[in-house]
């Protein structure tokens, strides 16, 4: 930060938690401004989860000794991630008469799937901006614990952002307002003019409103009834310039 007052102390920078004090104290005696808050959602926001849940059907059922009809089955009955792992593989156990049992279908999933993820590397590179324009970066994400973080991981968009906030880690998730404050506390943030980027209205736009973050929805999907974000793109690398210049 370049002033008359003089050049101000950053501030401790740590992926995933960051330190929650007020801002960097600069030379002159200044006080520098808390950093301002951008959360993203994770699938199909920052990475393609759709795209990743088919390839991960085709090598599940060719593992399995299943044809692309069983492909086609699973993307039917998966409801774009949201219908509940266990009913999906309790589904899939009796079509395709498996022999594990639910609780290994779905443990290996969450282990099996972040594989198949990838991240563009546009998207990385906005997020890079972001952090390097001074702002605090959560993903903030409603899963599974093991799932997610290996996504995260795998396609280190951990190495990119200051927080990663799991619904089933804290306990809460989109659309309450309190994983968004989760989310703020822990990056050293308030919600203050801060913004919201996902796919889904009724998650995270409506949760973000909630919170009181600017909104940017990602993709086409239609809820009745659900809130309208402030700005609607096709990609979330069309986001990150709007962010910036707010």
């Amino acid at each position: 930060m370049e002033a008359s007052l003089g050049r101000c102390a950053p501030l401790r920078n740590v992926t995933r938690v960051v330190d929650g004090g007020a801002g960097g104290v600069c030379e002159g005696g200044g006080v520098e401004r808390r950093p301002r808050l951008a959360c993203f959602d994770l699938d199909n926001t920052l990475i393609d989860r759709d795209g990743a849940f088919l390839k991960w059907g085709r090598w599940w059922a060719d593992s399995n000794g299943l044809g692309e009809s069983a492909v086609e089955w699973l993307v039917a009955h998966d409801n774009g991630g949201f219908r509940p792992r266990a009913e999906l593989f309790e589904l899939a156990r009796a079509r395709f008469g498996l022999a594990a049992s639910v609780d290994e279908l779905v443990a290996s999933y969450d282990e099996e799937h972040p594989l198949f993820a990838w991240v563009e590397q546009p998207v990385l590179d906005g997020l890079v901006d972001l952090r390097a324009a001074g702002w605090r970066i959560a993903v903030v994400t409603n899963g599974r614990t093991v799932q997610q973080n290996l996504k995260l991981e795998y396609t280190q968009i951990a190495d990119a952002i200051d927080y990663a906030c799991v619904s089933e880690t804290v306990g809460v998730r989109k659309p309450d307002r309190r994983i968004f404050e989760l989310a703020a506390s822990q990056t050293g943030t308030t919600l203050d003019d801060g913004w919201m980027v996902g796919d889904h209205p009724s998650h995270d736009i409506a949760g973000g409103i909630a919170a009181g973050l600017h909104t940017i929805q990602i993709g086409s999907r239609h809820v009745p009834d659900a809130p309208v974000a402030d700005h609607q793109f096709d990609s979330v690398v069309k986001a990150f310039p709007v962010i910036l210049a707010g």
